[in-house]
């Protein structure tokens, strides 16, 4: 498991303005952003008493979640990934599924888990049966990736955050969302053992501290 270090920030729409130019000259442009972005929708997992959603919320060191997660509108190419935090630092394992593997998990058919081949699918089941882990909420926005080698460094500019309530219509590109909280985007910067000084001064924005900031936890307590 590969253990990585984060900071995350709430920004401002000139905030987004400043550091991409900034970025854009020390960094490069993450090859799988054609055109420099990308539309991310992901389907987030918890369970009737809010678990997941709780354990954000109270800071809970060590904690995870379960997403599917799709780019681009592209539903070719679905995966499920498990994200966690284990005392600060993160962790994220991903399989991929195909259109009708995430329509019935989405739909709460679960059955085809046991017979998948794979260790996260079968580890989600069992949490599903244990938990009452369902799907829970829709949450998009548009991504801007940047990535930098040394220290394997990825910054990231999210911003259009966007919430289907309790719609759970994961691969319908119809299904309604609307903005989920006041902010205008986040920042997020992710590295292994060293953040080169290139990038920690680039990113750094007068008046702004490292929060626990959530997409999920925006998109369920505010949208």
């Amino acid at each position: 498991m590969n253990l990585r270090h984060e900071w995350k920030h709430e920004i401002s729409a000139a905030d987004v303005l400043l550091l991409r130019q900034r970025l854009r000259a020390v960094m490069d442009t993450d090859p799988h952003a054609a055109g420099g972005s990308y539309t991310v929708r992901s389907m987030y997992f918890d369970n009737a008493k809010d678990r997941v959603l709780l354990e954000k919320v109270n800071g809970i060191r060590c904690r995870e979640k379960f997403r599917m997660r799709y780019y681009n509108g592209d539903t070719s190419r679905i995966l499920l990934e498990k994200k966690g935090k284990i005392n600060g630092l993160g962790y994220k394992q991903s399989v991929p599924l195909t259109r009708e593997q995430a329509q019935a998990a989405a739909d709460g058919c679960w059955d085809w888990m046991l017979q998948s081949g794979e260790n996260l699918v079968q580890e989600l089941y069992t949490k599903i049966r244990l938990q009452g882990l369902r799907a829970k909420t829709i949450v998009d926005y548009t991504r801007e990736p940047f990535v930098y080698a040394p220290g394997n460094v990825r910054v990231t500019l999210d911003y259009q955050i966007r919430t289907g309530l309790g719609c759970t219509d994961f691969l319908n590109p119809g299904c309604l969302t609307v903005p989920a909280g006041s902010q205008d985007a986040v920042l997020e910067v992710k590295w292994d053992a060293f953040l080169p000084d290139l990038v920690r001064d680039a990113v750094q924005l007068k008046g702004r501290r490292t929060s626990a900031f959530s997409k999920y936890q925006i998109c369920r307590m505010y949208g």
